[in-house]
C-alpha cells in the first residue's frame, strides 16, 4: 500500500514512502543513505514487497465464483521469519502461490541488501515493514468487518480494488494477463494435480530467478521456461513441465531452431521464421532447480553448444550433461 522512491537531499539520498493518508497522498522519509547506489536496490525491493503483499488482498479471486477473495496469510511474512518460510508451502492457486514465491524472493533480496547497510538504516527499514503490515491488516479488518475497534489509528489507508503500489516488477507477476493465464492453466485440476502444478511452478520460477540472462524467459510460469541466448545461430532450448492429468507425460528438455519461412532466406537475414523441434530429452524424474540453473549457465557461456547438442544421436547424452536424447525430429 506504499510506493517508494529516492531523493537527493543535502549530500545524502533519502528513501521516501508515499501512501494514501486521511488527507490525500502523504510522503515521509524512511531513512537516508550516503550512497545513491545503495539506495536504488532498496527502493526497488521495497516496491516489490509492498506490491506483492498488497495486490492479492486487493482484488477478487474469480476462479470459482464471483466475489471470492485471496488469502492474507502472506502478510505476516513482512515481519515474521517463520511466516516467510511458509510462503513456499501451500497450493491455494497457481497465481497466489506464484506471488507468494515472488514475495519470498523479494524479502530474501532485501535481507541480502541490508547486510551492507548501517544498523540504523536496517532498523529503519524493518520498522517500515512493521508499519506496512500493521496498517494493511487494519485496513483488511475494517473491510471484512472483523475489526475489534481497539486497533491504533492507522497512518496509511487501504482501499479494496485500488492498491496504492508500483505494480510492474519487470516480470508481469501482478498483471491481469498473468493471473488469467494461470487461472486457465489450473482449470478443472483435482487437488493433487494442482499441488503438482504449484510444485512445477516453483521449480521453474526459482530456476529462472537464479539466472542473470535476459534471454531466458518464463513463457508460462507454471509449465515452460524458454531460453534463446545471443549468438546461438537460431537454436533455442525449452524446459517443459509434465502435462497435468496425463500419466504418460514427463519433464522434457527440447532443443529447437528457428527456420526462415522463406527458403531462399538465410537465418539472420530472414523477415519471419518458425520454430522447429530438433531433439528431445525426456527426463526420468523431475529435475532439481540447480540442474536447470546449471543447464542455463552452460548455454549462456557457450551459446553455440546448442547447435552441437542438436546433432546428438538418440540414446546419447548431450555433451557435458546427463540428459540423453530420447527423440530426434528429423528421423
Amino acid at each position: 500500500m506504499t510506493v517508494y522512491s529516492q531523493h537527493a537531499n543535502r549530500g545524502k539520498t533519502q528513501i521516501l514512502a508515499a501512501y494514501q493518508g486521511s488527507d490525500g497522498v502523504v510522503s515521509k522519509t524512511v531513512t537516508s543513505l550516503s550512497d545513491a547506489r545503495l539506495a536504488a536496490p532498496i527502493v526497488d525491493v521495497l516496491n516489490r514487497i509492498s506490491a506483492f503483499a498488497t495486490v492479492p488482498v486487493s482484488i477478487h479471486d474469480s476462479r470459482e465464483r464471483p466475489g471470492g477473495y485471496y488469502p492474507s496469510k502472506h502478510i505476516a511474512a513482512l515481519t515474521n521469519d517463520a511466516a516467510r518460510a511458509d510462503l513456499l508451502n501451500g497450493a491455494h492457486s497457481l497465481w497466489y502461490e506464484y506471488v507468494c514465491l515472488r514475495l519470498h524472493q523479494a524479502l530474501a533480496d532485501l535481507e541480502s541488501h541490508l547486510v551492507a547497510l548501517p544498523d540504523t538504516v536496517s532498523r529503519a527499514i524493518r520498522s517500515e515493514l512493521e508499519v506496512e503490515e500493521r496498517d494493511l491488516r487494519a485496513g483488511l479488518a475494517d473491510f471484512t468487518g472483523t475489526s475489534s475497534g481497539e486497533e491504533p489509528e492507522v497512518e496509511r489507508h487501504w482501499e479494496f480494488g485500488h492498491p496504492f503500489v508500483k505494480h510492474d516488477d519487470g516480470l508481469q507477476t501482478l498483471s491481469n494477463a498473468t493471473r488469467e493465464q494461470l487461472d486457465r492453466r489450473e482449470g478443472g485440476l483435482a487437488a493433487k494435480e494442482q499441488a503438482e502444478a504449484v510444485s512445477h511452478l516453483r521449480v521453474l520460477v526459482t530456476a529462472h530467478s537464479h539466472t542473470d540472462a535476459m534471454w531466458a524467459s518464463l513463457d508460462d510460469p507454471s509449465c515452460q521456461l524458454f531460453a534463446e541466448p545471443f549468438d546461438s545461430d537460431g537454436f533455442y532450448l525449452t524446459v517443459q513441465a509434465p502435462e497435468l492429468g496425463d500419466n504418460n507425460s514427463s519433464w522434457e528438455v527440447e532443443i529447437g531452431r528457428w527456420e526462415p519461412d522463406d527458403p531462399d532466406e538465410e537465418y539472420g537475414e530472414h523477415t519471419s521464421a518458425t520454430g522447429n523441434s530438433v531433439v528431445l530429452c525426456t527426463l526420468p524424474a523431475a529435475p532439481e532447480t540447480h540442474e536447470i540453473v546449471h543447464l542455463l549457465k552452460v548455454v549462456d557461456e557457450k551459446p553455440l553448444l546448442l547447435a552441437q547438442w542438436a546433432a546428438t544421436p538418440v540414446g546419447t547424452p548431450l555433451e557435458g550433461t546427463t540428459l540423453a536424447v530420447t527423440k530426434r525430429f528429423d528421423s
